[in-house]
């Protein structure tokens, strides 16, 4: 892992980025100690299926007929 300095990182932090984003990690550092570290971003979750695990508890859902939505917020506040 690389090392820069606090003031060279904020110099070059377009360049650090896309060093980072080519799986390079950079530790960065304040006084001589380090401090944080730059690399890659971790893949987010697939959304596809957080939003079909969504949809099927949605349509599990039994269908609020005959209660209003101020009934609902009411009923929460008692």
């Amino acid at each position: 892992m690389r090392k820069v300095g606090l003031f060279e990182a904020k110099q070059k932090l377009s360049e650090l980025v896309e060093r980072a984003v080519r799986g390079e990690k950079i530790g960065i550092t304040r006084r001589g100690k380090l401090a944080a570290v730059i690399g890659p971003a971790q893949p987010n979750a697939d959304l596809d299926k957080l939003f079909e695990g969504m949809e099927k508890i949605r349509r599990r859902a039994k269908p609020l007929r005959g209660t209003s939505i101020k009934e609902l917020i009411e009923e929460g506040r008692m």
